[in-house]
């Protein structure tokens, strides 16, 4: 009996760490990545403290929304007023739908990535970059 015990066991780990992790950011390819973030860099840079037109991305990972020190004053209000700090999720969420996720923002339509496995591998490379 106990032989049949391991396995049954170990398939419903399995399929509980899979259930536990479904919807959320996954490991993504950052060389991926980097082909994704040539259409982020019209309005983004990697480097700290450099705005475009949009602020600087580097660190973006764990940073609170509407902080980014050289883009403070350009923020809209939306972003101001987001009490939200940039997590993997939320990163993912907002550019699947960046007017769902934060109405009034200034991100454009051209700023949207639509492929999960798209937003994963610009997430790897954003987050290698700013080490």
């Amino acid at each position: 009996m106990k032989a049949f015990k391991t396995p049954i066991v170990g398939a419903a780990l399995a399929v509980a760490m899979i259930a536990a992790t479904a919807g959320s950011a996954q490991a993504g390819d950052p060389e991926a990545g980097k082909k994704v973030f040539k259409q982020c860099s019209t309005c983004h840079w990697l480097k700290p403290g450099k705005a475009k037109v949009g602020p600087s991305l580097h660190g973006v990972i764990g940073r609170k929304a509407g902080t980014e020190k050289k883009f403070k004053k350009r923020y809209s209000k939306t972003m101001k007023s987001l009490d939200l700090t940039w997590t993997k999720e939320n990163i993912g969420k907002y550019l699947l739908d960046p007017d769902g996720f934060a109405p009034g923002n200034r991100m454009t339509k051209q700023g949207q990535v639509k492929n999960q496995k798209d937003i994963d591998d610009v997430l790897a490379y954003i987050e290698q970059e700013s080490k």
